[in-house]
């Protein structure tokens, strides 16, 4: 995948982007939990696309909102992040634990260039039926495949392959899932 820099401190409508959504994140983080039709709305404003039977518990935070793309029955625990430089897709009935960040910037190595406020920014892509454990990191350009279980305090720094059980510092296939992931036909 070929890193693109781009200017994301020193590019006035960037920074405008980000700080209009940050305002809607904290007025979304401000609302009290009860207030459900007033919490969907200020998320349809955040979010780039998303279904409606979703929940993003509060706080939730991300950078520009319109990169992101939430499937249907997704679940975002508590102090969810989403740095989305580069898109974040979040395919069906995956949950996410609380803590958890989902990072698509990324820094060069030459210092000329952080110091020039150059970054990068590459997808992230969990795929439908993914359960990721609390206090997890996914980073740039990591897609995690259908029905993979994620364990907490990961950090996601490869591709994660289907109905897999992955864990660790760095994040590293246990075993597989395959037939414990089956959804049984009298559960449909």
């Amino acid at each position: 995948m070929t890193k693109i820099l781009y200017d994301a401190n020193y590019d006035k409508e960037l920074v405008a982007k980000r700080n209009q959504c940050h305002d809607l994140c904290h007025q979304y983080n401000q609302l009290l939990p009860t207030a459900v039709e007033e919490r969907k709305k200020v998320l349809q404003a955040i979010i780039g696309e998303m279904e409606d039977n979703l929940i993003i518990e509060q706080p939730f935070y991300c950078d520009y909102g319109t990169n992101i793309r939430l499937g249907k029955q997704v679940y975002l625990n508590m102090h969810t992040i989403m740095l989305d430089a580069a898109e974040i897709y979040v395919e069906d009935h995956v949950f996410v634990g609380p803590n958890c960040a989902f990072y698509t910037a990324g820094h060069p190595f030459s210092i000329e260039d952080r110091r020039a406020g150059l970054e990068y920014a590459l997808p992230i892509h969990v795929e439908e039926d993914v359960w990721i454990g609390g206090n997890t990191v996914v980073m740039a350009g990591v897609t995690i495949g259908k029905g993979s279980v994620i364990g907490a305090g990961s950090v996601v720094t490869k591709d994660i392959p289907p109905y897999v059980l992955a864990a660790g510092n760095p994040c590293r296939i246990i075993r597989s899932i395959k037939e414990e992931a089956k959804i049984k036909s009298d559960c449909q």
